[in-house]
């Protein structure tokens, strides 16, 4: 799917159907912050996962990188899959369906859930999950949710290993950046003594 320019028709330009996706993502996003002690606006994430694809993945398709920064808006605002087709198209809305959890499961099931659907979500939406994981793990490491004690840190890390094992053989150079951020991670919350 990168290098094709599959965005719906009527949008303005390839930049500006971007830059709309981006705008949609932060006005959905408006009050909500990350979980770290820095409490920083959420769109700061979206935007580093959809950046992450275009500098380090080499991602140019702009239906995956409007699918990267709307990732979280069917899964942690009101948006509905209808909304978002109808602004975006059906390839955007598909793509952040497939890497949306259902919050009506219970955390443990939904964690499961990821590492089994792993291998099966397209190249598109496994670029995306890596990407999203790669950001996450990096937070985990320098920015953690208040609250959590190292060793649901280190938790996080192993889940996200593997969720990430489901993903691997899309991009080299995102799969590299993920297991560089893995490794620091990992110094950072079982630093050795």
């Amino acid at each position: 799917m990168t290098g094709t320019d599959t965005f719906p028709p009527g949008a303005p330009s390839r930049v500006g159907f971007l830059l709309r996706a981006t705008e949609f993502a932060a006005e959905k996003h408006r009050d909500q912050r990350r979980k770290g002690a820095g409490a920083s606006p959420y769109i700061n994430h979206p935007i580093e996962v959809a950046t992450m694809l275009a500098t380090v993945a080499g991602v140019d398709d702009l239906v995956v990188l409007a699918a990267a920064v709307l990732h979280d808006t069917l899964e942690d605002t009101e948006t509905s899959p209808a909304e978002l087709e109808r602004a975006f198209g059906p390839e955007v809305r598909l793509l952040v369906e497939e890497v949306t959890d259902d919050k009506s499961l219970e955390r443990a099931d939904r964690k499961r859930l990821q590492i089994e659907h792993a291998p099966r979500m397209s190249a598109p939406a496994k670029l995306i999950k890596l990407a999203d994981k790669t950001a996450n793990v990096s937070d985990v490491a320098d920015r953690p949710p208040a609250g959590w004690p190292l060793e649901r840190r280190r938790d996080y890390l192993d889940w996200a290993e593997r969720v990430v094992a489901g993903c691997r053989g899309v991009n080299g150079a995102l799969e590299a950046r993920f297991d560089e951020t893995l490794r620091r991670a990992r110094g950072v919350v079982s630093p050795r003594a």
